[in-house]
């Protein structure tokens, strides 16, 4: 695929969170469960998380899909199949489903909050990503070049890759993207006159 359809046809990940009527638990459990199932049956899928309250008095469910083509995720939400599922949800939750659509490094840039957020311009992605990266491969380097000198190059980078992609999502960037919320989502100030 060239780099022009690409950036026209992006990776896409979609977050979709559902308040779940009390006593509605389990029911809603299996349509989660069957809507899940359905989806990897689709072409360019490539997983789903599910996210369970974190107690009694919170109610609210986080369901991830990811596609790998923005076109893909598409035929998903246009199926019959997907309709169904939906219309079984209906009736165990309240209210509308909250849906936030990430494409690309947007999903490195998120803040654990209950109101979706827009993502922060891609510049200012692109300088914080390089803050992290920086550093973090440097010191990888550093440790792991002696220990892996024996292992054929392919080997070493995929072991290097492996280990700072996962430091960078899981260590790395949640930390930036909180010590950096200030400058990432600025508060919009009312104007003063």
């Amino acid at each position: 695929m060239n780099q022009l359809h690409q950036n026209e046809d992006p990776p896409i990940t979609v977050v979709v969170s559902r308040k779940v009527k009390p006593g509605c638990e389990q029911a809603f459990e299996e349509v989660i469960s069957g809507i899940t199932a359905a989806a990897m049956t689709y072409e360019g899928h490539l997983g789903s998380n599910i996210f369970r309250p974190s107690d009694r008095q919170d109610r609210e469910y986080k369901i991830i899909f990811k596609f790998d083509r923005q076109s893909n995720l598409r035929r998903w939400e246009e199926s019959e199949c997907r309709r169904q599922w939906l219309a079984r949800a209906e009736s165990l939750t309240v209210g509308k489903p909250v849906i936030q659509v990430l494409t690309g490094l947007e999903t490195w840039f998120t803040l654990p909050a209950k109101k979706p957020m827009m993502p922060p311009p891609r510049y200012k992605m692109a300088v914080l990503t390089f803050l992290g990266i920086f550093p973090v491969i440097n010191i990888v380097n550093q440790l792991l070049t002696p220990i892996l000198v024996g292992l054929p190059p392919l080997i070493r980078t995929f072991i290097i890759c492996l280990i700072l992609v996962s430091l960078m999502t899981y260590v790395v960037m949640p930390r930036l993207t909180r010590l950096f919320s200030w400058w990432l989502y600025p508060q919009k100030r009312p104007r003063s006159n």
